[in-house]
């Protein structure tokens, strides 16, 4: 897979002269851009499962083969990724570095106030990975903090606010790349669990002979719990890409579409969902 990740890394960097530039007028043109190009290319951030090249060198995902499907109605017959961090994807939409973030990125209000989301395609809870048989009993982030359990999570993560309002200094935490190196964290011994969504953490440590995952839970945001939703996101301008995607969206969710495009990455109907990038911006 990290092979697969250089290699797409450099065919991206040397195509980016390709990607569409935009509009802000009424809405943006980039749509029609995107049509008469025949393409529309992605940023992805390798993560299992969200978006990442696979032993193949495929392109694939649950981000990744919703957006095939979804830009083929639109008229855009190819995706293309373009790889990079996690904590580059909106960096790199601002920069036209690739026209849209494909990365099950999760919807929240500081990044609302930098890109536009579609409404989210699912909803997820956290897990850990633990080592086997979980010895400090870790289930939660109030579990961690009691055991002054070291915490490792990824970059850009979402999980990164949900320790710190467990209780955690932000500078306490271990950032990892991805989620990779955060089993191989748990499994050298160098920190007690790393934090990730439900799916992530299931998928990574299912092959691990000295890892598991728990069990999902919700954390706790300012006290309540917080429901998470990822979707792709775009430029702030592009409003009329961003809702004629919306539209297909919608259609995929009404027809069960979108469930049977998921599933094959590990994602259950527990984490389909009816929220919308309004409620979650705030």
């Amino acid at each position: 897979m990290l092979a697969g990740l250089a290699a797409f890394g450099a065919l991206g960097a040397a195509g980016c002269t390709r990607v569409a530039s935009a509009s802000g007028k009424d809405g943006g043109d980039l749509l029609e851009r995107l049509r008469a190009l025949g393409v529309v290319r992605l940023g992805i951030a390798g993560e299992i499962p969200f978006g990442y090249i696979d032993r193949n060198g495929r392109l694939t995902g649950e981000a990744p083969e919703l957006a095939r499907v979804i830009f083929k109605r639109l008229g855009v017959d190819r995706v293309q990724p373009v790889p990079t961090e996690f904590g580059s994807l909106i960096p790199g939409l601002k920069s036209q570095q690739f026209d849209v973030v494909a990365a099950g990125m999760y919807v929240t209000p500081d990044r609302c106030e930098q890109v536009i989301f579609a409404d989210p395609d699912y909803q997820m809870p956290d897990a850990f990975i633990v080592p086997k048989g979980n010895p400090l009993g870790l289930r939660t982030y109030a579990d961690a903090l009691r055991a002054h359990a070291k915490v490792a999570t990824g970059t850009g993560y979402a999980q990164i606010q949900h320790a710190v309002e467990a209780g955690y200094r932000e500078n306490d935490l271990v950032i990892v790349p991805d989620q990779v190196a955060g089993l191989n964290a748990v499994e050298s011994g160098r920190v007690d669990l790393f934090a990730a969504t439900a799916v992530t953490a299931r998928l990574v440590a299912r092959g691990s002979a000295k890892a598991e995952s728990t069990k999902p839970f919700v954390a706790l945001v300012d006290g309540k719990p917080k429901a998470d939703g990822g979707a792709f996101a775009f430029r702030p301008t592009e409003t009329r890409l961003r809702d004629a995607f919306n539209a297909e969206l919608h259609k995929l969710r009404r027809s069960g579409e979108l469930y049977r495009i998921v599933r094959p990455f590990g994602f259950t109907k527990a984490e389909m969902t009816t929220l919308t990038a309004k409620e979650l911006c705030g």
